[in-house]
């Protein structure tokens, strides 16, 4: 079984995602740019939410072109992944609606670090079904960012109650960190 009838599932949702994402969006009830200015931190919120559904989106592209044997352990892991994204929409909302209060700002942070959580288990579940010797293993085993970010993410959640603004530095850090795609699964593919 190959994993392209997962993929595919699993672009669905994203999609899904984003879609419910910008279906928050209000029109504004003037008719100027003070009002669009009024909907900054929900702007603010969804660009982030965009752009870190686009990286999983990427990365999990990538990621499933290394899967060799299809199983139910890789599909639920898969779910897991899906199930934390799938909060992103709600967080978000919550977050931009608030102006960044510390406690939407920290859910956000939690629902990212379970999401990378999820991630890293599903990576986990795939790099297992390869030789330990393969260029992809290897190639996946200096995975510094995958351990940075969730450590990250845990900082941006505690800072929450410090100050949005030091909260949404890490949550940027982690983006800037992730938003070229990981070139490591590429270079296996390629056999470099």
């Amino acid at each position: 079984m190959k994993a392209n009838r997962m993929e595919a599932f699993s672009d669905g949702v994203l999609a899904i995602i984003i879609t419910i994402m910008v279906l928050e969006f209000k029109v504004p009830e003037g008719h100027d740019w003070y009002a669009l200015i009024a909907l900054g931190p929900k702007i603010l919120s969804y660009i982030f939410s965009f752009v870190y559904i686009g990286i999983y989106w990427n990365n999990h592209h990538h990621l499933l072109h290394m899967v060799r044997t299809m199983n139910g352990r890789l599909m639920w892991l898969n779910l897991l992944l899906l199930f934390w994204l799938s909060l992103v929409p709600f967080t978000t909302a919550w977050m931009g609606e608030s102006s960044f209060a510390a406690t939407p700002t920290a859910l956000y942070g939690i629902i990212l670090l379970l999401a990378a959580f999820s991630y890293w288990l599903l990576q986990r579940a795939i790099i297992s079904q390869h030789p330990a010797d393969s260029s992809f293993v290897l190639a996946m085993g200096r995975n510094l960012k995958g351990k940075l970010s969730p450590v990250l993410y845990l900082i941006a959640a505690l800072t929450a109650y410090v100050s949005p603004w030091i909260s949404g530095f890490f949550f940027l850090l982690v983006a800037v960190l992730w938003f070229l795609p990981d070139k490591r699964i590429e270079h296996a593919l390629r056999g470099t």
